[in-house]
């Protein structure tokens, strides 16, 4: 049975290094641990796998955070998935830099591309690994300055927790796609 990971993030090369698009960056890693390669399906970009005997497509939505539900469920669909059949990787920045966190379903924080992945799957029982990105100020007192600091690149001395925090979370999504 098949099974996909989805990194979110933001389409084009100046979101790759930014911190919403961690999850494609442990996407990423997940396409080099199982010797798989990206090709175009539509706007995404995947990679099929092959792990543990099974199938295991890797997922890079084409299109931006807010609005990544609808695109994502077409391609499920396509590739007979069920939201059963997804784990979600992204950023948290209720999460301190570098801590990453499993959930198997609820609400979606705050974070506006897990919001549009649950209203276009009419479930919260997605999978989801999540890595902290910190947040720009004290909650509450930051609201101005959440969209610039995720989508800004991570400063210099945050290279190595975040690099560490996406191998422990490509761990997390091997966990999560073997406990099926």
């Amino acid at each position: 049975m098949a099974q996909a990971v989805v990194g979110l993030g933001n389409p084009g090369p100046e979101y790759r290094d930014t911190r919403h698009n961690v999850g494609q960056r442990v996407v990423d890693a997940l396409a080099r641990r199982v010797h798989a390669r990206f090709e175009r399906e539509g706007a995404h970009a995947v990679a099929r796998g092959r792990w543990q005997g099974e199938t295991l497509y890797l997922i890079k939505p084409g299109s931006y955070m807010n609005v990544t539900g609808p695109p994502v469920a077409r391609l499920a669909r396509k590739l007979h998935l069920e939201p059963s059949d997804l784990v979600i990787v992204f950023d948290d920045i209720d999460l301190p830099l570098g801590k990453v966190r499993v959930r198997l379903k609820g609400s979606a924080g705050g974070h506006n591309g897990v919001r549009s992945l649950i209203e276009a799957f009419a479930t919260d029982a997605l999978r989801r690994v999540k890595i902290g990105i910190g947040r720009p100020g004290p909650p509450g007192e930051d609201r101005d300055r959440v969209s610039d600091h995720v989508l800004s690149p991570f400063y210099p001395d945050e290279h190595e927790a975040i690099a560490a925090a996406c191998g422990e979370a490509a761990d997390q999504v091997m966990k999560l796609v073997e406990g099926r």
